[in-house]
C-alpha cells in the first residue's frame, strides 16, 4: 500500500510553496491542510506536536514527519517517481544547490522582511492587541517572536529595510545574469532551484517594478512566463486564499 502524504502549508508562495510545487510536479497526491499563518495556526498545540519550532510547512509521509522546505523538496524528488527535479550532471546539481543555499540563507530573509512589512504585519495588525500578545508569546523561537513584533508594529528599522532592499536588488541583478546563461536557474532544465526561486520572485514585476520588468529584466520575464505556464504551478495556486493569489493572477496577466 502506498504511504499517505499530508502537507501542512500556508499560501503557495515562499516556504509553503516549495513542497507544494515539488509534489505537484512529481504528480504526488497529498492531503492538503491549510495552516493559516495569519491566525497563528502554526503555534497551536496540535501543530507544535508535529513541529516544536512552529514553522511552516510540515510534510507527513507515512510515519515520517519532515520539516524545512528546501529539505522537503529534495526528499520529495528522491522519494517519489515522476519527473526528475534534479539533473544528472553533477556540476549542474552543485550549481542548483548553490543557488538554493544563496536564496535560503542570504537573500530569502530579505524578501521575507519586505513581505512581512508590506503584507503579513498589516494583515494581522487589526486583531485584538491582547489576542496578538498571547499569540506571540506562544511562538517557540525567540527570533520569530521578535520578527512578529516588528512586523505587527511596523518597527523594522530604516537600516534593516535598506539592507533588505539592497540585497533584493542585487539578487535580481544576479538572477537576470544567470538566466542569460541558462534557460532556468543554474541549469537548462527545470529543477528544484526554479521552484525555490520562483516562490520568492513570482510577483517581482508587480511588487518591485523599479527592479524587474519587460525592459529592465527580459531574462527574468521570460523565465517567469515559462514557470507561470507550468500546469503544476497553475494547479498549486488554486489553493491560495489570500490577496497573494490575486497578485499571482495579476502578474500572469502582465507577463502574457
Amino acid at each position: 500500500m502506498t504511504e499517505q502524504v499530508a502537507l501542512y502549508h500556508w499560501e503557495p508562495n515562499a516556504n509553503s510553496g516549495k513542497p507544494m510545487l515539488a509534489l505537484a510536479e512529481k504528480g504526488v497526491a497529498y492531503e492538503s491542510h491549510y495552516t493559516d499563518l495569519l491566525s497563528f495556526d502554526q503555534h497551536k498545540p496540535e501543530y507544535l506536536k508535529m513541529n516544536p519550532n512552529g514553522t511552516i510547512p510540515v510534510m507527513k509521509h507515512g510515519d515520517r514527519v519532515l520539516t524545512e522546505s528546501t529539505a522537503i523538496m529534495e526528499y520529495v524528488n528522491e522519494a517519489f517517481d515522476g519527473t526528475a527535479l534534479m539533473p544528472e550532471d553533477v556540476q549542474a546539481r552543485w550549481r542548483i544547490r548553490w543557488w538554493m543555499k544563496f536564496m535560503d540563507q542570504w537573500l530569502g530573509p530579505s524578501f521575507s522582511m519586505l513581505g512581512w512589512s508590506m503584507f503579513v504585519g498589516p494583515s494581522v495588525r487589526q486583531k485584538d492587541p491582547a489576542e496578538l500578545d498571547a499569540a506571540i508569546e506562544r511562538i517557540p523561537l525567540p527570533e520569530r517572536r521578535t520578527a512578529w513584533r516588528k512586523a505587527i508594529s511596523g518597527n523594522f528599522s530604516d537600516a534593516e529595510m535598506a539592507e533588505s532592499k539592497r540585497r533584493v536588488a542585487l539578487g535580481v541583478e544576479m538572477l537576470e545574469a544567470e538566466l542569460g546563461r541558462h534557460d532556468y536557474v543554474a541549469s537548462d532544465e527545470y529543477s528544484l532551484a526554479d521552484i525555490n526561486w520562483f516562490n520568492s520572485t513570482y510577483s517581482l514585476p508587480l511588487g518591485q517594478p523599479d527592479l524587474a520588468g519587460k525592459d529592465r529584466t527580459p531574462n527574468i520575464m521570460r523565465w517567469l512566463k515559462q514557470v507561470y505556464h507550468r500546469p503544476a504551478v497553475q494547479e498549486t495556486w488554486t489553493k491560495g486564499r489570500t490577496d497573494l493569489a490575486s497578485r499571482y493572477r495579476l502578474v500572469m496577466e502582465e507577463i502574457d
